[in-house]
């Protein structure tokens, strides 16, 4: 025990104090933390930008009709072709040219014209606003009052609702459960795969460089398999603390700096508030559950998320799932010359844990169906399956279940790796086949 205590102590002080191990740590936390910032800053700037767009109407429909908002204003020009307003825009400062052809109303095909690429939220604003006039339009000319198909109008909201077994109910959110799911289960794929293929580089590079022959004759195969997987996986364990940490703070701190000049998102969480209170006649003991504001509606399904046995599972599915598949990649190692003679024995082992990323669209839309239930009971997929799943929330007996098959697995690849890594960890200059490996694993000692 005390042998492999200094191969674990050996990996571990090793590899955290290389460059590309603390540049990683203190790098990814940074995109990160972008991946949620940055689009949230550009749009923002682009929302900064004054837009005014010259309307060219050869309809003579639409004048004064067209809603403005903060940032996006119309100019009727009144005499123009669609070329001389074109040849002005510089001039005029205009941001784009709008042109409404006359047969608006039996082909609604409108052109925008602008030296800049129009932005998403502007093309939507004209196609939002030109259509639910081109409707009114035609509803006027069959005699139709618009306001009595504006009345009939109703928007309708699902809210889940989980009954407990002890009578209680949960408002549920499935699109948060959804993206949590997402991203614990690709957490999970992500550093199985690094630090697993870690472990498999380390081995053939001492194989590789004559060290496993010093180290052999001091320790035990195994005992050198095991210290160099433990250590590897408590570096892993360092970095993912680091990043969460420092993924945390940065969110927080960048958060805090972008909403201290918030009153323009409190207007249009305001207009929406508005727009969603035109069907109030709805009579349903859920309605105190469901709240018309998202934004509140989203923290609140945040706070009934359990991050306690989020982070507890994560913990637990991410060690046991690393030590069996770096058990693998080891042996895998400790059976090659040189990295590209892994790729033989790489898909048999790679092919269940892509899977379960491939399946992960229909784990998390359906997560109590039998693909999500018998996926996250099969130890080489129920590291990242079950991860999307308890978000969900799982049977406590379901994942006390996959627990113990996966651990049960675990002891059984650690053993039958054990074979293969202290036969072929000496072995040199032969190309090694799967008949090689059952003869391994079937030699006596």
């Amino acid at each position: 025990m005390k042998k492999i205590k200094l191969i674990i102590y050996r990996e571990y002080i090793t590899r955290i104090r290389k460059k590309s191990f603390i540049v990683m740590s203190l790098l990814g936390p940074v995109l990160m933390a972008a991946l949620f910032v940055v689009p949230v800053w550009v749009t923002s700037l682009e929302d900064d930008e004054d837009k005014l767009i010259a309307v060219v109407d050869s309809s003579h429909l639409f004048r004064q009709l067209l809603p403005e908002s903060e940032k996006i204003h119309f100019l009727y020009l009144e005499n123009y072709s669609l070329e001389k307003a074109e040849k002005e825009m510089a001039k005029n400062h205009y941001y784009a040219v709008l042109y409404i052809p006359a047969n608006i109303l039996s082909s609604p095909i409108v052109t925008l014209s602008s030296p800049k690429q129009p932005s998403l939220s502007l093309r939507m604003h004209i196609v939002s606003s030109l259509k639910s006039q081109i409707e009114s339009f035609k509803l006027i000319k069959k005699n139709i009052d618009p306001e009595v198909i504006q009345s009939v109008k109703t928007d309708v909201k699902v809210g889940v609702v989980k009954l407990n077994d002890d009578g209680t109910r949960e408002v549920k959110s499935s699109d948060l459960q959804m993206i949590v799911g997402f991203i614990g289960g690709l957490l999970i794929y992500m550093f199985i795969f690094m630090y697993g293929a870690q472990v498999m580089r380390g081995v053939i590079e001492e194989k590789t460089n004559r060290i496993v022959e010093v180290i052999i004759s001091s320790v035990k195969p195994f005992q050198l398999m095991m210290g160099k997987i433990i250590g590897i996986a408590m570096v892993g364990l360092t970095q993912f603390v680091i990043w969460g940490v420092l993924t945390f703070s940065l969110i927080s701190i960048a958060s805090s700096l972008m909403v201290k000049d918030n009153s323009q998102f409190n207007q249009q969480v305001q207009s929406i508030s508005l727009m969603n209170k035109a069907n109030n006649s709805q009579s349903s003991s859920l309605q105190a559950d469901f709240s018309d504001n998202e934004v509140s509606a989203i923290f609140k399904s945040l706070n009934q998320i359990d991050f306690g046995v989020m982070i507890g599972s994560f913990l637990f599915f991410f060690i046991f799932g690393y030590l069996m598949y770096s058990a693998l990649f080891a042996a895998i190692g400790g059976a090659v010359d040189n990295e590209a003679d892994t790729q033989q024995f790489m898909l048999p082992i790679t092919i269940p844990l892509i899977l379960s990323i491939v399946l992960m669209s229909n784990i998390t839309t359906n997560p109590e169906g039998p693909i999500a239930f018998w996926f996250s009971m099969i130890p080489l997929t129920s590291p990242v399956v079950m991860m999307m799943r308890i978000p969900f929330g799982v049977p406590w007996a379901e994942v006390v279940l996959s627990g113990v098959l996966l651990i049960i697995t675990f002891i059984f690849t650690t053993w039958l790796a054990g074979k293969i890594y202290k036969t072929g960890i000496l072995l040199y200059g032969k190309k090694v086949t799967y008949k090689d490996l059952y003869k391994w694993i079937n030699m006596k000692n």
